[in-house]
Protein backbone atom coordinates (compact mmCIF):
# COMPACT_ATOMS: atom_id res chain seq x y z
CA UNK A 1 0.00 0.00 0.00
CA UNK A 2 1.32 3.26 -1.01
CA UNK A 3 0.01 6.31 1.04
CA UNK A 4 0.54 9.71 -0.06
CA UNK A 5 0.35 12.78 1.71
CA UNK A 6 -0.97 16.25 0.32
CA UNK A 7 0.38 19.26 1.96
CA UNK A 8 -1.84 22.37 1.86
CA UNK A 9 -0.21 25.55 2.51
CA UNK A 10 -2.77 28.00 3.32
CA UNK A 11 -2.90 31.91 4.29
CA UNK A 12 -6.93 32.93 5.18
CA UNK A 13 -8.68 30.86 2.90
CA UNK A 14 -10.95 28.80 4.16
CA UNK A 15 -13.70 27.64 1.30
CA UNK A 16 -11.42 25.91 -1.49
CA UNK A 17 -9.32 23.79 1.14
CA UNK A 18 -12.83 22.47 2.27
CA UNK A 19 -13.84 21.28 -1.12
CA UNK A 20 -10.36 20.21 -1.81
CA UNK A 21 -10.65 17.87 0.98
CA UNK A 22 -13.76 16.42 0.63
CA UNK A 23 -13.14 15.91 -3.63
CA UNK A 24 -10.14 14.34 -2.35
CA UNK A 25 -11.73 11.84 -0.37
CA UNK A 26 -13.53 10.42 -3.27
CA UNK A 27 -10.66 9.37 -5.08
CA UNK A 28 -10.40 6.21 -3.12
CA UNK A 29 -8.24 3.35 -3.50
CA UNK A 30 -6.51 3.17 -6.79
CA UNK A 31 -4.47 0.70 -8.58
CA UNK A 32 -1.40 1.37 -10.97
CA UNK A 33 1.33 -0.45 -11.64
CA UNK A 34 0.54 -3.37 -10.21
CA UNK A 35 0.28 -1.57 -6.40
CA UNK A 36 -2.77 0.09 -4.19
CA UNK A 37 -2.51 4.13 -3.38
CA UNK A 38 -4.52 6.06 -0.94
CA UNK A 39 -4.14 9.84 -0.67
CA UNK A 40 -5.00 12.56 2.07
CA UNK A 41 -3.97 15.73 2.78
CA UNK A 42 -2.89 17.68 5.79
CA UNK A 43 -2.58 21.99 6.28
CA UNK A 44 0.85 22.46 6.83
CA UNK A 45 1.83 24.91 9.82
CA UNK A 46 4.49 26.54 10.68
CA UNK A 47 7.77 26.31 12.46
CA UNK A 48 11.57 25.87 12.73
CA UNK A 49 13.48 23.47 10.18
CA UNK A 50 16.45 22.16 9.73
CA UNK A 51 17.89 22.15 5.86
CA UNK A 52 18.00 17.87 6.22
CA UNK A 53 14.66 17.71 7.48
CA UNK A 54 12.75 14.88 5.64
CA UNK A 55 9.56 16.17 4.14
CA UNK A 56 6.37 13.60 4.91
CA UNK A 57 4.68 15.45 1.54
CA UNK A 58 5.32 14.65 -1.51
CA UNK A 59 3.34 17.40 -3.35
CA UNK A 60 2.46 20.95 -1.27
CA UNK A 61 0.04 23.08 -2.76
CA UNK A 62 1.49 26.38 -1.75
CA UNK A 63 -1.22 29.76 -1.74
CA UNK A 64 1.34 31.76 0.92
CA UNK A 65 4.75 31.60 -0.26
CA UNK A 66 4.30 34.62 -2.53
CA UNK A 67 3.95 37.00 0.66
CA UNK A 68 5.34 35.02 3.70
CA UNK A 69 8.72 34.27 3.26
CA UNK A 70 9.72 31.74 5.89
CA UNK A 71 7.60 28.98 4.41
CA UNK A 72 8.82 30.09 1.12
CA UNK A 73 12.14 29.18 2.14
CA UNK A 74 10.74 25.98 3.57
CA UNK A 75 9.54 25.06 0.26
CA UNK A 76 12.87 25.68 -1.61
CA UNK A 77 14.58 23.54 0.50
CA UNK A 78 11.57 20.52 0.31
CA UNK A 79 12.34 20.73 -3.43
CA UNK A 80 15.95 20.83 -3.70
CA UNK A 81 16.29 18.65 -0.86
CA UNK A 82 13.78 16.18 -0.69
CA UNK A 83 12.35 16.55 -4.17
CA UNK A 84 9.03 17.58 -3.09
CA UNK A 85 6.17 18.31 -6.06
CA UNK A 86 5.33 22.12 -5.87
CA UNK A 87 2.35 23.84 -7.08
CA UNK A 88 3.92 26.01 -7.82
CA UNK A 89 7.81 26.66 -7.85
CA UNK A 90 8.94 29.94 -5.73
CA UNK A 91 12.21 29.81 -7.60
CA UNK A 92 10.75 31.05 -10.72
CA UNK A 93 7.58 33.03 -8.88
CA UNK A 94 10.66 34.96 -7.06
CA UNK A 95 13.04 35.83 -9.85
CA UNK A 96 10.44 35.69 -12.36
CA UNK A 97 8.17 38.53 -11.33
CA UNK A 98 5.83 39.85 -13.74
CA UNK A 99 8.01 41.96 -15.76
CA UNK A 100 10.51 39.06 -16.31
CA UNK A 101 7.12 37.13 -17.15
CA UNK A 102 6.50 39.85 -20.04
CA UNK A 103 10.29 39.82 -21.25
CA UNK A 104 9.87 35.83 -21.91
CA UNK A 105 7.24 35.95 -24.00
CA UNK A 106 7.64 39.49 -25.61
CA UNK A 107 10.84 37.23 -26.68
CA UNK A 108 8.54 34.37 -27.86
CA UNK A 109 7.10 37.13 -30.15
CA UNK A 110 3.45 36.69 -28.27
CA UNK A 111 1.13 40.51 -28.80
CA UNK A 112 2.28 41.96 -25.38
CA UNK A 113 0.74 45.28 -25.74
CA UNK A 114 3.73 48.22 -25.76
CA UNK A 115 4.99 48.36 -22.08
CA UNK A 116 7.51 50.31 -20.84
CA UNK A 117 9.43 50.68 -17.39
CA UNK A 118 9.66 53.66 -15.77
CA UNK A 119 12.12 54.61 -12.46
CA UNK A 120 10.92 54.89 -9.24
CA UNK A 121 8.85 58.06 -8.27
CA UNK A 122 10.82 58.64 -4.77
CA UNK A 123 14.34 57.80 -3.42
CA UNK A 124 15.00 54.28 -2.71
CA UNK A 125 15.86 53.80 1.22
CA UNK A 126 19.46 53.43 0.75
CA UNK A 127 22.58 55.25 1.51
CA UNK A 128 24.22 54.93 -2.09
CA UNK A 129 20.90 56.98 -3.73
CA UNK A 130 21.63 59.82 -3.49
CA UNK A 131 25.35 59.63 -5.32
CA UNK A 132 23.70 57.06 -8.16
CA UNK A 133 20.99 58.83 -9.42
CA UNK A 134 22.89 62.50 -9.14
CA UNK A 135 25.47 60.74 -11.59
CA UNK A 136 23.55 58.15 -13.47
CA UNK A 137 20.03 58.68 -13.71
CA UNK A 138 18.78 60.43 -16.44
CA UNK A 139 16.33 62.81 -16.69
CA UNK A 140 12.81 61.71 -18.75
CA UNK A 141 9.66 63.00 -19.56
CA UNK A 142 7.03 60.89 -18.18
CA UNK A 143 4.27 62.92 -20.92
CA UNK A 144 5.97 62.25 -23.72
CA UNK A 145 6.14 58.56 -22.65
CA UNK A 146 2.30 57.89 -21.98
CA UNK A 147 1.73 59.88 -25.39
CA UNK A 148 4.14 57.72 -27.18
CA UNK A 149 1.86 54.53 -25.64
CA UNK A 150 -1.31 56.62 -26.30
CA UNK A 151 -4.27 57.18 -23.65
CA UNK A 152 -5.45 55.34 -22.17
CA UNK A 153 -3.08 53.43 -20.92
CA UNK A 154 -2.11 51.72 -17.74
CA UNK A 155 0.01 52.50 -14.74
CA UNK A 156 1.14 49.16 -12.69
CA UNK A 157 3.45 47.90 -10.40
CA UNK A 158 6.54 45.37 -11.95
CA UNK A 159 5.69 43.03 -9.52
CA UNK A 160 1.89 43.02 -9.77
CA UNK A 161 -0.36 40.87 -7.42
CA UNK A 162 -4.10 41.54 -6.72
CA UNK A 163 -4.63 44.76 -8.72
CA UNK A 164 -2.30 46.28 -5.67
CA UNK A 165 -1.21 49.45 -7.27
CA UNK A 166 -2.95 49.10 -10.65
CA UNK A 167 -4.63 52.86 -12.00
CA UNK A 168 -6.33 53.36 -15.37
CA UNK A 169 -4.54 56.67 -16.90
CA UNK A 170 -6.91 58.81 -19.03
CA UNK A 171 -4.99 62.02 -19.33
CA UNK A 172 -1.99 63.44 -18.22
CA UNK A 173 -3.90 64.52 -14.75
CA UNK A 174 -4.15 60.55 -14.37
CA UNK A 175 -0.66 60.11 -15.08
CA UNK A 176 0.64 62.24 -12.53
CA UNK A 177 -1.45 61.49 -9.96
CA UNK A 178 -0.39 57.87 -10.24
CA UNK A 179 3.06 58.41 -10.86
CA UNK A 180 3.02 60.77 -7.64
CA UNK A 181 1.66 57.77 -5.32
CA UNK A 182 3.47 55.07 -7.08
CA UNK A 183 6.11 56.18 -4.18
CA UNK A 184 8.84 53.68 -3.63
CA UNK A 185 6.92 50.62 -5.99
CA UNK A 186 8.48 50.44 -9.64
CA UNK A 187 5.85 51.13 -12.22
CA UNK A 188 5.04 49.58 -16.01
CA UNK A 189 2.97 52.20 -18.15
CA UNK A 190 1.28 49.44 -20.57
CA UNK A 191 -0.74 50.56 -23.49
CA UNK A 192 -4.23 49.40 -23.98
CA UNK A 193 -6.25 47.78 -26.49
CA UNK A 194 -9.75 48.31 -27.69
CA UNK A 195 -11.04 44.72 -27.08
CA UNK A 196 -14.36 43.01 -27.36
CA UNK A 197 -13.37 40.55 -24.31
CA UNK A 198 -11.52 40.21 -21.27
CA UNK A 199 -10.49 36.89 -21.28
CA UNK A 200 -9.03 35.28 -18.05
CA UNK A 201 -7.92 31.47 -17.75
CA UNK A 202 -7.24 29.66 -14.96
CA UNK A 203 -4.76 26.59 -16.02
CA UNK A 204 -4.08 23.83 -13.40
CA UNK A 205 -1.67 21.14 -15.03
CA UNK A 206 -2.83 20.21 -18.23
CA UNK A 207 -6.79 21.55 -17.78
CA UNK A 208 -7.62 25.09 -18.58
CA UNK A 209 -11.04 26.66 -18.21
CA UNK A 210 -11.01 30.47 -19.80
CA UNK A 211 -13.61 32.70 -18.59
CA UNK A 212 -15.20 35.93 -19.60
CA UNK A 213 -13.76 38.06 -16.91
CA UNK A 214 -15.24 41.97 -16.12
CA UNK A 215 -12.81 43.39 -13.92
CA UNK A 216 -14.92 46.80 -13.67
CA UNK A 217 -17.92 44.69 -11.41
CA UNK A 218 -18.15 43.42 -7.90
CA UNK A 219 -15.83 40.24 -7.01
CA UNK A 220 -18.84 37.89 -6.92
CA UNK A 221 -19.81 38.95 -10.14
CA UNK A 222 -17.03 39.46 -12.27
CA UNK A 223 -16.58 35.95 -13.79
CA UNK A 224 -19.67 35.74 -16.32
CA UNK A 225 -21.36 32.74 -17.17
CA UNK A 226 -20.65 32.94 -21.01
CA UNK A 227 -20.50 30.09 -23.23
CA UNK A 228 -18.71 30.51 -26.75
CA UNK A 229 -18.19 34.13 -26.25
CA UNK A 230 -14.65 33.97 -27.87
CA UNK A 231 -14.18 32.73 -31.22
CA UNK A 232 -12.78 29.04 -32.57
CA UNK A 233 -9.36 30.49 -33.32
CA UNK A 234 -8.96 33.12 -29.94
CA UNK A 235 -10.64 30.23 -27.74
CA UNK A 236 -7.84 28.16 -28.53
CA UNK A 237 -5.21 30.94 -28.79
CA UNK A 238 -5.73 32.22 -25.22
CA UNK A 239 -5.98 28.48 -23.78
CA UNK A 240 -2.95 27.94 -25.26
CA UNK A 241 -1.31 31.03 -24.20
CA UNK A 242 -1.99 30.28 -20.33
CA UNK A 243 -0.44 26.80 -20.57
CA UNK A 244 2.67 27.80 -22.47
CA UNK A 245 3.25 30.50 -19.83
CA UNK A 246 3.10 27.86 -17.18
CA UNK A 247 5.04 25.27 -18.56
CA UNK A 248 7.64 27.92 -19.82
CA UNK A 249 8.19 28.92 -16.10
CA UNK A 250 7.45 25.36 -14.50
CA UNK A 251 4.31 27.22 -12.97
CA UNK A 252 1.12 24.33 -12.82
CA UNK A 253 -2.07 26.79 -11.01
CA UNK A 254 -1.86 29.81 -12.43
CA UNK A 255 -4.43 32.70 -13.94
CA UNK A 256 -3.80 34.41 -16.87
CA UNK A 257 -5.80 37.32 -18.16
CA UNK A 258 -5.77 38.50 -21.81
CA UNK A 259 -7.49 41.07 -24.06
CA UNK A 260 -9.43 39.77 -27.02
CA UNK A 261 -10.09 41.95 -30.39
CA UNK A 262 -11.47 39.29 -32.84
CA UNK A 263 -9.08 36.56 -33.72
CA UNK A 264 -6.29 38.77 -31.85
CA UNK A 265 -5.20 37.59 -28.51
CA UNK A 266 -3.31 40.24 -26.11
CA UNK A 267 -1.57 39.07 -22.93
CA UNK A 268 -1.49 41.38 -20.14
CA UNK A 269 -1.32 39.55 -16.56
CA UNK A 270 -0.29 36.21 -16.37
CA UNK A 271 1.86 35.61 -13.36
CA UNK A 272 -0.07 35.21 -10.51
CA UNK A 273 1.75 32.46 -7.78
CA UNK A 274 -1.68 32.37 -5.85
CA UNK A 275 -5.14 32.34 -8.47
CA UNK A 276 -8.32 33.12 -6.57
CA UNK A 277 -10.33 29.82 -6.30
CA UNK A 278 -12.86 31.53 -4.29
CA UNK A 279 -16.30 29.69 -4.34
CA UNK A 280 -17.59 33.68 -3.94
CA UNK A 281 -15.56 34.24 -6.79
CA UNK A 282 -15.57 31.01 -9.34
CA UNK A 283 -19.28 30.15 -8.28
CA UNK A 284 -20.47 28.57 -11.78
CA UNK A 285 -16.53 27.31 -12.09
CA UNK A 286 -15.66 26.36 -8.56
CA UNK A 287 -16.24 22.39 -8.75
CA UNK A 288 -14.30 22.29 -12.43
CA UNK A 289 -11.67 23.90 -10.56
CA UNK A 290 -11.44 21.69 -7.40
CA UNK A 291 -12.04 18.87 -9.51
CA UNK A 292 -8.93 19.61 -12.04
CA UNK A 293 -6.35 20.15 -8.25
CA UNK A 294 -7.62 17.24 -6.99
CA UNK A 295 -6.81 15.02 -10.89
CA UNK A 296 -3.86 17.01 -11.15
CA UNK A 297 -2.47 16.51 -7.34
CA UNK A 298 -3.45 12.67 -7.98
CA UNK A 299 -1.69 12.13 -10.93
CA UNK A 300 1.62 13.51 -9.67
CA UNK A 301 2.16 11.64 -6.83
CA UNK A 302 0.49 8.19 -7.77
CA UNK A 303 2.44 8.41 -11.04
CA UNK A 304 5.89 9.76 -9.40
CA UNK A 305 5.51 12.54 -11.62
CA UNK A 306 9.47 14.68 -10.55
CA UNK A 307 8.85 18.20 -10.17
CA UNK A 308 11.68 20.26 -12.63
CA UNK A 309 13.58 23.14 -10.84
CA UNK A 310 15.62 24.22 -13.92
CA UNK A 311 13.82 25.66 -17.08
CA UNK A 312 14.54 24.90 -20.79
CA UNK A 313 13.90 28.31 -22.29
CA UNK A 314 15.99 27.65 -25.27
CA UNK A 315 13.94 25.19 -26.54
CA UNK A 316 11.62 28.03 -26.57
CA UNK A 317 14.07 30.48 -28.13
CA UNK A 318 14.65 28.16 -30.75
CA UNK A 319 11.10 28.43 -31.76
CA UNK A 320 10.84 31.70 -31.45
CA UNK A 321 13.93 32.58 -33.55
CA UNK A 322 12.57 30.50 -36.36
CA UNK A 323 12.30 33.04 -39.53
CA UNK A 324 10.43 30.44 -41.30
CA UNK A 325 7.91 30.39 -39.19
CA UNK A 326 4.52 32.23 -38.80
CA UNK A 327 2.71 32.82 -35.34
CA UNK A 328 0.74 30.57 -35.53
CA UNK A 329 2.93 27.72 -36.19
CA UNK A 330 5.16 29.34 -33.54
CA UNK A 331 1.91 29.18 -31.40
CA UNK A 332 1.54 25.64 -32.14
CA UNK A 333 4.98 24.20 -31.78
CA UNK A 334 4.98 25.83 -28.38
CA UNK A 335 2.01 24.10 -27.06
CA UNK A 336 3.97 21.10 -28.03
CA UNK A 337 6.66 21.80 -25.81
CA UNK A 338 3.76 22.78 -23.18
CA UNK A 339 1.76 19.57 -23.61
CA UNK A 340 5.14 17.40 -23.32
CA UNK A 341 5.48 19.31 -19.88
CA UNK A 342 2.23 18.32 -18.57
CA UNK A 343 2.17 14.57 -19.96
CA UNK A 344 -1.01 15.73 -21.50
CA UNK A 345 -2.10 12.74 -23.40
CA UNK A 346 -0.78 10.47 -20.66
CA UNK A 347 -2.86 12.48 -18.08
CA UNK A 348 -6.09 12.39 -19.25
CA UNK A 349 -5.64 8.54 -20.74
CA UNK A 350 -4.59 8.35 -16.73
CA UNK A 351 -7.54 10.53 -15.41
CA UNK A 352 -10.11 8.49 -17.83
CA UNK A 353 -8.60 4.65 -16.56
CA UNK A 354 -8.39 5.60 -12.56
CA UNK A 355 -10.86 8.91 -12.17
CA UNK A 356 -13.56 7.84 -13.98
CA UNK A 357 -15.92 8.08 -11.45
CA UNK A 358 -14.71 11.45 -10.10
CA UNK A 359 -17.04 13.62 -11.76
CA UNK A 360 -19.92 11.94 -10.98
CA UNK A 361 -19.30 11.49 -7.04
CA UNK A 362 -18.12 15.47 -7.52
CA UNK A 363 -21.96 16.46 -9.36
CA UNK A 364 -23.70 14.64 -6.28
CA UNK A 365 -21.50 16.20 -3.96
CA UNK A 366 -22.17 19.78 -5.21
CA UNK A 367 -25.96 19.21 -5.09
CA UNK A 368 -25.77 18.01 -1.29
CA UNK A 369 -26.38 19.81 2.57
CA UNK A 370 -22.32 19.49 2.41
CA UNK A 371 -21.34 21.93 -0.09
CA UNK A 372 -24.07 24.13 0.93
CA UNK A 373 -22.88 24.69 4.18
CA UNK A 374 -19.47 25.20 3.03
CA UNK A 375 -21.13 27.71 0.76
CA UNK A 376 -23.20 29.19 3.59
CA UNK A 377 -20.11 29.69 5.77
CA UNK A 378 -18.18 31.63 2.78
CA UNK A 379 -20.93 33.59 2.55
CA UNK A 380 -21.27 34.68 6.09
CA UNK A 381 -18.03 35.26 6.69
CA UNK A 382 -17.48 37.52 3.38
CA UNK A 383 -20.61 39.69 3.82
CA UNK A 384 -22.21 41.90 6.05
CA UNK A 385 -25.43 40.08 7.67
CA UNK A 386 -28.06 42.47 5.64
CA UNK A 387 -26.38 41.44 2.31
CA UNK A 388 -26.34 37.23 3.18
CA UNK A 389 -29.42 36.10 2.30
CA UNK A 390 -28.74 38.03 -1.34
CA UNK A 391 -25.48 36.66 -1.84
CA UNK A 392 -26.81 33.02 -0.76
CA UNK A 393 -29.29 33.53 -3.58
CA UNK A 394 -27.16 34.70 -6.15
CA UNK A 395 -24.44 31.94 -5.46
CA UNK A 396 -27.25 29.11 -5.21
CA UNK A 397 -28.68 30.10 -8.80
CA UNK A 398 -25.12 30.29 -9.95
CA UNK A 399 -24.56 26.51 -8.42
CA UNK A 400 -27.64 25.50 -9.67
CA UNK A 401 -27.07 26.57 -13.47
CA UNK A 402 -23.62 24.46 -12.78
CA UNK A 403 -25.58 21.11 -11.73
CA UNK A 404 -28.47 21.50 -14.69
CA UNK A 405 -25.78 22.61 -17.23
CA UNK A 406 -23.62 19.12 -16.18
CA UNK A 407 -26.42 16.49 -15.79
CA UNK A 408 -25.93 13.24 -16.66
Amino acid sequence: MNDHLIGLLLGAEKDWPEAFEAILAMVGPLEHAGEKHTLSSERLTIEPFRLDDPVRTPLVIDRLAHWYYHPREWLKKAALVNGTYLLNSPFTFQSMEKHSAYCAMVRLGLHVPPTELVPYKNPVDNVRWAYTAERYNRPFDLDTLAEELGYPLYMKPFDGGGWRGVSRINNAEDLHRAYDESGEMLMHLQATVDYEHFARALSIGPETMVMDFRPDQPMHNRYAVSHGFLSESSGSQTAAISRIVNAFFSWEFNSAEMLVKGDEVYPIDYANACPDVAITSLHYYFPWAMTALVRWSTYCVVTGRKSRVDLQTSRYFAIADDPDMSYDEKLTAYLALADEYFESDRYWEWCAEHLGHLEERVYDWVGSDDFDRILRETVASTYPPHEQDQFMGHFRGLIDLWLKDNAR
